[in-house]
């Protein structure tokens, strides 16, 4: 049972936006970034642990739950993503973090590593692949066909009332559906994202991010090799992601790790934590020590 008494919900503008966030803990600073059809809450598990240790905040992305919804298209372009997180790390007074991103926030999290690598001590990237391998990918009909949906949502209207039917039917289909643990999510759980998703404006914001998608991560020509220490967790039963786009990363990042979780989901950090947050703590504790003279 995660005990959440203690955890603090503030506010910050960054941008020209207002967000929301879930703090806890003191010590260096650990930002986490959810996915779709996320929030904040994706990452309880990982709070209760790491706030042990760290400045634990975990967001709600721009157009979620209680962050403000501009509205547009334009304003869930990638440049913009990355402004709020570079706002926000600098907001709440720190000059580096430790930054955690899965699904979007793992788009999101690359993006910034590439932009501002000042800003980041280590990269934790779960269920989102690099941006080249992504691109990559996308190029093959094996990944082509996991990603039917990015095409469906580019269509107005529609998809927000196929998301919204049945009291938001594929909200839940989206997790339990997807998951190969199905008791890793609670009717608390669904209950608590299809109350975000109900929010004014909040499913045509979050689906915004994939109608922006041909100006955000996918479209850049060309990649460096990253010098952020990158650890990337991957479970391996993604409906979404093909794992073969994990094959490779490693031309891209220059201190790269990859752990596989068999049997699990796309929504990894959430249907194994504990294995999730092990793996975290094995790779920090590693980047800690390499950087002790």
């Amino acid at each position: 049972m995660i005990d959440a008494s203690s955890w603090q919900h503030q506010f910050i503008t960054t941008n020209g936006v207002r967000l929301h966030y879930v703090t806890q803990g003191n010590g260096p600073l650990m930002l986490f970034l959810h996915g779709f059809p996320e929030f904040w809450y994706s990452w309880r598990h990982q709070i209760a642990e790491f706030a042990k240790d760290y400045t634990v905040v975990a967001v709600d992305l721009r157009g979620y739950n209680d962050s403000d919804k501009p509205e547009g298209i334009d304003a869930y372009r990638m440049t913009e993503l990355v402004k709020d997180v570079q706002g926000v790390v600098q907001g709440l007074g720190f000059q580096r973090c430790i930054l955690v991103g899965h699904d979007w926030g793992g788009a999101i999290a690359w993006s910034v590593a590439y932009d501002s690598p000042e800003l980041l001590e280590e990269l934790i990237v779960m269920n989102l692949p690099h941006p080249a391998k992504f691109r990559q990918g996308l190029q093959t009909p094996q990944q082509l066909m996991r990603s039917w949906y990015m095409g469906f949502f580019q269509l107005p209207s529609l998809p927000e009332l196929a998301m919204s039917a049945g009291d938001y039917w594929a909200i839940e289909q989206s997790f339990r559906g997807m998951a190969i643990r199905k008791d890793a999510f609670s009717d608390a759980d669904i209950n608590a994202y299809k109350d975000a998703a109900a929010k004014r404006g909040a499913l045509t914001a979050m689906l915004n991010y994939y109608r922006a998608i041909a100006s955000s991560f996918t479209t850049r020509d060309h990649w460096d090799v990253l010098n952020v220490p990158t650890l990337l967790i991957w479970g391996e039963e993604d409906a979404a992601l093909g794992k073969e786009l994990t094959v490779g990363t490693e031309e891209y990042v220059r201190d790269f790790q990859l752990r596989y979780i068999p049997q699990c989901s796309h929504w990894v950090q959430q249907e194994q934590p504990d294995l999730v947050n092990q793996y975290m703590r094995e790779f920090l504790a590693l980047e800690k020590r390499l950087q002790i003279p």
